[in-house]
């Protein structure tokens, strides 16, 4: 499903009408946090399983 321009401004102006303009530096910088969050625990994951028990 691809999402031209226009309903991309459409979106965007719906967001912007629902939570106003005050709001949406507040909810982007929440949702970077997020994601910078969610990267550093999911690279976390990824080094302790290849970190796994040793057998000898």
């Amino acid at each position: 499903m691809n999402l031209g321009v226009q309903e991309l401004l459409i979106i965007l102006f719906i967001i912007l009408l629902l939570f106003g303009a005050k709001k949406l530096p507040e909810m982007a910088r929440g949702m970077g946090t997020a994601l910078k969050e969610f990267r550093k625990a999911a690279k976390e994951g990824e080094e302790s399983e290849g970190q796994g028990p040793k057998t000898s």
